[in-house]
């Protein structure tokens, strides 16, 4: 390795200073494997360089940054280049214990904190600690930079683990906790952030309106902003922001744009809220009990600002803010909030593992999105909103790469729709039974839209795994799809279609080689 690397290529060069390096600055070049295996939420690469005593390792990232991640559950960006983590290594020896200082402590208190911490150090070690310092930077072209100054960069450093850095147990995919206790902004105010400076621009300059509502994520973000900070004289620019928004159906943003309009009472938005209203059947649900009169437009607005808005943005749910942060482009911030979300996701909340896993595949992370359904699918107590999560799990794991498990999946779902089969009938009058009549047949789910969703995914299985495999995947999976077409009462040409292709594609694959015997068994 070069440039900001070139310490850690002299330390393979030579044994003595990574021996000084090892014992007593703890990166040890010899300890680089981590105790389990381990990925960065964005996917970016990530090379285990050296590791301590305690079981941590510290990894380069894509970038050359250097990511420390520990035995327990934690990890946190401790430098931007390996020459800088090193000068923060070796010149405090002691670092962990200054993950939690009061970031705006002055130079004093943190340098007496490194001073204690030091002092005991010199009582394990020796007297050479200081020495060997000096002799390790100079050797390694490093600057000896004041301990204050080092606890610094070593807090910014760690202030920019989340969102880049997210580390995630590779099998599991649970995130690591992070490696400080520093404060943090909440979501919402980062989110909200770029909304304030529009709603301020709108304020300011007329000019600008129309370059704001032209884009979706400013025109949602400026919506949000102006929830949280109402004046009566944004009115004007609140119609923009409402007719633009009109363009796009029925959204939560046009409701919110509605509201915040409604709740200035004006004649004229009564009468154009109205005819939004009757545009469309969506847009009729979505503003309902809209009133008949303009006098009572206010009072409409303020009911419904109150019992779904509201101007408190810690009122809302850490997921809205998740998913205003992807609508922005934010991918890796809106990941990392859904990621922690879901690892601390209990038993109570469906709704929320529900949520998370649009949200999830929205984000195309389809791994992340089939470990949020599969923990929804697992709290459905009924069976057919069970299967139906079960069917979309099949179809998060297909995409994830991994068939088997969808195909596992898919059988499941189809044995809890099926239900047990219904006991064999009686003789009533036989057995003297004053019984019920029957009641007529009601529609199985084949009969429904999940009836095509179902066999559809049959099918995406099957090509799927004549592509990457198990064969015998493919085969079972086009063997059942093709038995549930004729039970499906309207079944689509294009569902037709991929039952063609998918034959098609299973008829022109290898076919499987069977198991030949151990010569040596006979």
């Amino acid at each position: 390795m070069t440039g900001h690397h070139r310490a850690l290529r002299l330390l393979r060069e030579r044994p003595d200073l990574a021996g000084l390096a090892a014992y007593p600055f703890n990166f040890d070049i010899a300890r680089d494997e981590h105790v389990e295996a381990v990925r960065l939420a964005s996917g970016a690469g990530l090379a285990a360089v050296a590791g301590d005593d305690t079981g941590g390792t510290f990894f380069v990232c894509a970038g050359g940054e250097v990511l420390y991640a520990g035995s327990e559950g934690e990890a946190g960006l401790i430098a931007d280049c390996v020459d800088e983590a090193l000068e923060v290594l070796i010149g405090l020896p002691g670092w962990h214990d200054y993950t939690g200082l009061d970031p705006h402590a002055d130079d004093a208190m943190l340098s007496a904190a490194a001073a204690d911490t030091e002092d005991d150090l010199r009582e394990y070690y020796g007297p050479d600690l200081d020495a060997d310092r000096s002799t390790l930077l100079a050797a390694l072209g490093l600057r000896e930079i004041p301990p204050a100054q080092l606890i610094r960069r070593l807090h910014q450093a760690l202030l920019r683990t989340e969102p880049d850095f997210l580390l995630l147990n590779a099998h599991e995919g649970c995130a690591y906790m992070l490696l400080d206790r520093l404060p943090r902004p909440p979501l919402w105010q980062i989110v909200l952030a770029p909304g304030q400076t529009d709603l301020a621009l709108l304020r300011t300059d007329p000019t600008r309106w129309s370059e704001v509502a032209g884009d979706a994520a400013r025109r949602t973000t400026a919506l949000r902003a102006a929830q949280y900070d109402r004046r009566a004289t944004d009115l004007p620019f609140l119609r923009v922001l409402l007719e633009h928004e009109a363009q796009h159906g029925a959204t939560e943003e046009l409701r919110l744009a509605a509201v915040l309009v409604g709740l200035h009472g004006q004649d004229q938005d009564h009468q154009h809220l109205r005819s939004l209203r009757e545009a469309s059947f969506d847009t009729h649900c979505l503003l309902g009990g809209f009133p008949g009169t303009a006098a009572e437009l206010s009072r409409w607005a303020a009911e419904f600002d109150e019992s779904n808005y509201g101007v408190d943005p810690e009122d809302q749910p850490e997921l809205a803010w998740a998913e205003l942060a992807r609508r922005q482009g934010r991918t890796e911030l809106a990941r990392t909030a859904l990621l922690r979300l879901l690892d601390d996701a209990g038993p109570r909340d469906a709704a929320l593992l529900a949520g998370l896993a649009g949200e999830l595949t929205r984000l195309a992370d389809f791994a992340q999105a089939a470990r949020a359904r599969h923990l929804h699918a697992s709290l459905q107590d009924d069976p057919a909103c069970r299967g139906a999560a079960l069917v979309d799990l099949a179809s998060l794991q297909r995409r994830a790469g991994d068939v088997e498990a969808a195909w596992r999946s898919l059988q499941q779902a189809v044995v809890v729709l099926d239900g047990p089969p219904p006991p064999p009938p009686t003789d009533q009058l036989a057995l003297g039974l004053d019984l019920p009549e029957p009641q007529l047949p009601t529609l199985t789910w084949r009969a429904l839209g999940l009836g095509l969703s179902v066999t559809e995914e049959h099918f995406r299985i099957a090509q799927e795994a004549t592509t990457v495999g198990p064969p015998a995947v493919a085969l079972a999976a086009l063997a059942a799809g093709t038995a549930l077409l004729p039970d499906l009462p309207r079944p689509t040409e294009a569902l037709h279609q991929l039952a063609r292709e998918t034959t098609a594609m299973l008829d022109g694959a290898p076919s499987p080689v069977p198991d030949q015997p151990d010569s040596a068994g006979g």
